[in-house]
């Protein structure tokens, strides 16, 4: 198998860096809504249930398989057109 070229390694690169940049937006709006319902809460109910738990809860396992996703150890290599080629022959000699 071949090493990617240049031009491959670039596509993956910006592919990366708009998962880093997506996950700092969804962040701030996590922090948003957050706040704005912990707000909502504080002048409706005072004092109750913390009833925004849930959304928090929630927006925050997405944050979690976001931020896995932009900055985890579970990196997709990309595939060359040697390892499209092998896969051919590997299929070809099945059949």
């Amino acid at each position: 198998m071949s090493s990617p070229t240049g031009d491959e390694l670039r596509v993956l690169a910006r592919k990366q860096l708009k998962k880093k940049q997506d996950f700092k937006s969804f962040m701030g709006i996590y922090f948003g809504v957050a706040l704005l319902l912990t707000v909502i809460w504080f002048l409706a109910t005072p004092g109750t249930y913390y009833w925004p738990i849930w959304a928090i809860f929630g927006m925050g396992i997405a944050a979690f398989f976001i931020g896995v996703d932009a900055y985890g150890p579970f990196k997709k290599r990309v595939i060359t057109e040697a390892d499209v080629d092998a896969e051919v022959e590997r299929i070809s000699r099945k059949r």
